[in-house]
């Protein structure tokens, strides 16, 4: 497992109470609310992460059989803490060791972009579906078209000049060609059915932003090699603070709803 898909220690926890409410908590309404419709009976969810989008499915989906997976252990542990109830397991993407057609809908927020191999893990997805079942999955959008990261990683520039850490940009918000995932889905044997834009609002701190990012994200790894993390985060919330204001603070957030199915 390298450093841009590594979550350790307390890092697990950082994420969930600094970043979960802001960025992944209105996605997970959505996507829960939409899972709702498909009215599932066995739901797969993949990179479950700290099971935000968990205990949506829970609350929406009262009397489905629930799997949540992620591939590193430190998040399952938390996870399985957090939202008890459904199924956990450590499983890769990539891998998994599920039964063929054993489920009617794969989810996925926000963990897809982690995949190195996403045709591969498209293809395991339609594997473990029933056929004509459908997979549901959001990415973000390019980093300037959301509030909160392009603070931080402006604030990161101006701190570290044209040597600050690429991750945010490369990772989490480097898979939103709509033609480069239409042509992924296919490639797993997945028919694509919609790629709609959604920009929903997030609210937060910029303490809570910038220690989330900092220390509950694998950009802490790139930080620690440049200088102290306190250091580091205390300076970052500054430079966010210059750009997103003090005090409680709303933004803009940009993502990609992608649906495909498994054809029948």
């Amino acid at each position: 497992m390298d450093t841009d898909s590594q979550w350790v220690t307390s890092m697990p926890e950082v994420y969930d109470t600094c970043l979960g409410p802001a960025l992944f908590a209105p996605y997970a309404q959505h996507v829960a609310a939409a899972a709702a419709r498909l009215a599932p009976r066995r739901v797969l969810e993949l990179a479950a992460g700290t099971g935000i989008l968990t205990a949506e499915l829970l609350r929406t989906l009262p009397d489905a059989e629930i799997t949540a997976t992620d591939l590193n252990p430190a998040m399952v542990s938390w996870a399985a803490g957090r939202v008890p109830g459904p199924t956990w397991l450590q499983a890769d993407a990539q891998r998994l060791e599920l039964p063929e057609g054993s489920f009617d809908l794969v989810v996925c927020q926000f963990g897809v972009m982690f995949f190195p191999d996403k045709p591969a893990a498209f293809a395991e997805a339609a594997r473990v579906l029933e056929p004509g079942a459908p997979l549901l999955f959001t990415v973000w959008d390019a980093v300037e078209t959301s509030d909160f990261p392009a603070a931080m990683v402006d604030g990161l520039t101006a701190m570290l000049g044209d040597g600050s850490p690429d991750f945010v940009v490369r990772v989490p918000h480097g898979y939103h060609d709509p033609e480069r995932i239409t042509a992924d889905l296919q490639a797993g044997g997945l028919v694509v059915e919609g790629i709609e834009r959604v920009v929903l609002r997030g609210s937060s701190t910029v303490e809570e932003l910038a220690r989330g990012f900092c220390l509950g994200t694998p950009l802490r790894f790139a930080l620690q090699e440049r200088g102290s993390l306190e250091g580091l985060t205390r300076s970052l919330r500054e430079e966010m603070t210059a750009r997103l204001g003090a005090g409680p603070v709303d933004g803009d957030l940009a993502a990609f709803v992608v649906s495909a199915r498994k054809p029948s």
